[in-house]
């Protein structure tokens, strides 16, 4: 299930940053873009959190399943 989560916020994060684009160069709507970007971010850095293997060479989400 947590995969699934994952996947989709990875969905997200592409369409935030289409969106961001799209926005920047339509003009006048240069905060929501930037503010889509950071959300942007936000979401890659939580989906890396939960992927990124520690030192011990487990990701989080395999401690799930566990």
């Amino acid at each position: 299930m947590l995969a699934t989560v994952l996947s989709i916020l990875v969905l997200a994060t592409i369409a935030l940053l289409i969106g961001a684009v799209y926005l920047w160069r339509k003009g006048g709507h240069g905060k929501q873009a930037a503010l889509m970007v950071l959300l942007a971010a936000i979401a890659a850095t939580n989906v890396a959190i939960w992927t990124v293997p520690t030192s011990e060479g487990t990701a989080p989400i395999d401690e799930l399943s566990r």
